[in-house]
Parts: C-alpha cells; structure tokens; sequence
C-alpha cells in the first residue's frame, strides 16, 4: 500500500480471521462472481496511452462474498484460469472470460504463523515456479518471504537482512522467479521522500528460502511511481507494473507499465527501465497492483491486470484487463542491437 494512500485516508477495520495448519486451505463455497465488461474509449485513444499493447477486454468482478477483495497479486495457471492473491491472505482462482468456465474458489492460504493481525500474511507480491509447483510470497508487514506448497501451505519463511529496513507498508510489492533459478524483489516506494525514482531491491543466488542473503542493487522506474508488481516475458525481459496516487477523495490512480531486461542486473547498480504504457486517468483505471503473463504462439502474450480495491467497495473497484502484445515490438534497455 502506498504511504499517501495510509496518509490520506481512514484507516479500514480488517476481519480478523484464524486458521489451523490443514493439508489443504480451507475454501469458501457458493461463491459467485458478477462480471460486467468496462466501457472503454476507441482503440486510437487506447492505442495512443498503450503504446506497444493491444486492449482485448475489461472487466468489473463482482461479489458479495466477504473473502472477495483485496487482489495485489496473481499467477496464470496453465489451464487459463487465474489464482489472484488478497493482502489477507486469501485467494481466488477463476477463470477470466474469454476462457471455458468453471466455479470459482476462494480460499485461504495456509500460514504456519499467524498471530492474529494482518502484518503476517500480508501479501503483496507472488513468485511461482511450474515445475516444482510452488510458490513464494513477499510479506509487506514483516518484510518476510514465504514459501508455499503446491496446495498453498506453508514450507519455509525467511526474513533477508536485506529487506529488514523496507519498512511496514512499503516493502516487497514486486516479486519474480528468473529462468535460471534466482530470485528479484523491489520494493514499493523510493528510498526516500527526497528521491523520486530509485527503489531499492534485492537479487537472491537461488530460493530465497535456502539462498536469504541476497544482493542489493537498485531499480530506475518512472518519475514519483511506486513499483507495485513484475512478471517475466518467455525471453527473460520483466514487464514491471507501477501505480501512483493521484487523489485520496474520490481516490483517483495512474498506472505505468515499464519493462527491464533481467541479465542487466548487477549487484550493487542501477537497474533501468524503459515506459511501455501509461495507464492515465482518462481511462477505467483503479488500484492496479497485480500483473501476469501468458505466452501465445509466434512471440505474442496475454498480459492480465487487477485492481485491488483494499476493502473499500464504495471507493474502489476490482478491475481485470486483458492485453496483448508482440514481445518482438518490445525494446531491450541496456542493448543496442538485442
């Protein structure tokens, strides 16, 4: 969550929920979601904020499910279908339209710690790697990394010193797998109040959970935009989601989409990106902070995104956008012949 947003408004009651160590998370029956297609300006005006990106479809998701809220993060499965985590701890797995449809599942993800309060299961970003099937959390409150089976319980949780000092609402919104194993971590905000543009982030050897001592390096983004979510093209390139709070009451946001080529990373230096998309105001935006990517064949991806509304339905919507782009149109910063 962005500090204006924590400075600007009330603070939201949250339902307390506890849960018991289980071999699967416990699911929430009968939920139903209402799916009703945003209304969008023409495509020139689209292709004119979008840039390389082609608009195939948005949504408004409904619900009156209480667990139905909150979405900071999200894997494509590789049965079409979407598993999007809240900043409770929850989850929802759907399938977006466009795909064969199924029941949706809500759940919660099984902790081995919880004590209580939100600061331990706070989740806000999600890495994921299809041949172990497991996934791996970036904890906002505590600045912890968790690792998760493949029903979504608990393995292994680590505190890397690296992260330590990222504070409670500003710490590890991005998160990424590479192909050859490592891991990247960005955190939201900039360094300081001062500093518009460098956020700190951290390359881990391997799993974070067995390799905590990452390196640090920092990430180049756009001028005063929090880093908010990343996910990795088939080539190695990252498409990195940002979000900046333009006002509090009525909330109204911006969003930008940049990308950063993986193997440029290097310990102790600045990781720069080039803008791709502006996802300017004019447009059905909201909270974006979650991003996925799904190869299609010939070079092409879908691109999703969500909205988390932080529990506030009256103020804020979940939104979900379907993209596509040709990855051969895309730059690679750092190359001058890629």
């Amino acid at each position: 969550m962005r500090r204006a947003i924590i400075i600007f408004l009330p603070l939201v009651a949250m339902l307390a929920l506890t849960w018991g160590r289980s071999p699967l998370p416990a699911e929430h029956n009968g939920l139903r979601i209402r799916v009703t297609p945003l209304a969008m300006p023409p495509q020139r005006i689209l292709a004119r904020y979008l840039g390389p990106f082609r608009f195939e479809g948005g949504w408004q998701l409904q619900s009156r499910n209480s667990q139905f809220y909150g979405y900071s993060s999200m894997v494509p499965q590789p049965d079409g279908r979407i598993l999007a985590l809240n900043d409770a701890g929850g989850y929802l797995a759907f399938s977006p339209p466009g795909h064969a449809p199924s029941p949706p599942r809500a759940g919660e993800i099984v902790f081995n710690e919880d004590r209580g309060g939100k600061l331990y299961r706070d989740v806000e970003s999600v890495a994921y790697d299809p041949a172990t099937r497991r996934y791996w959390l970036g904890l906002e409150g505590n600045n912890q990394i968790v690792r998760l089976d493949a029903h979504l319980a608990e393995e292994k949780r680590v505190a890397p010193r690296t992260m330590q000092e990222w504070g409670i609402n500003t710490g590890a919104e991005a998160m990424a797998r590479l192909r050859d194993g490592r891991f990247v971590v960005i955190r939201e905000t900039t360094r300081s109040l001062f500093d518009s543009r460098l956020h700190e982030a951290v390359l881990f050897d391997g799993d974070p959970a067995e390799h905590p001592d990452g390196h640090r390096f920092l990430f180049d983004g756009p001028d005063n935009f929090s880093a908010v979510d990343m996910a990795l093209l088939p080539d190695g390139r990252a498409l990195i989601l940002m979000r900046r709070l333009l006002w509090p009451l009525p909330m109204r946001f911006a969003g930008r989409i940049v990308i950063a080529d993986t193997a440029q990373i290097r310990p102790g230096k600045v990781w720069h990106s080039v803008p791709l998309a502006s996802l300017a105001s004019v447009l059905p935006v909201d909270n974006f902070e979650a991003i996925g990517v799904v190869s299609r064949p010939g070079g092409k991806v879908t691109v999703w995104l969500m909205s988390d509304d932080n529990k506030m339905r009256q103020l804020q919507r979940t939104l979900l956008w379907k993209l596509s782009v040709d990855t051969r149109r895309l730059p690679w910063p750092g190359h001058q012949n890629p």
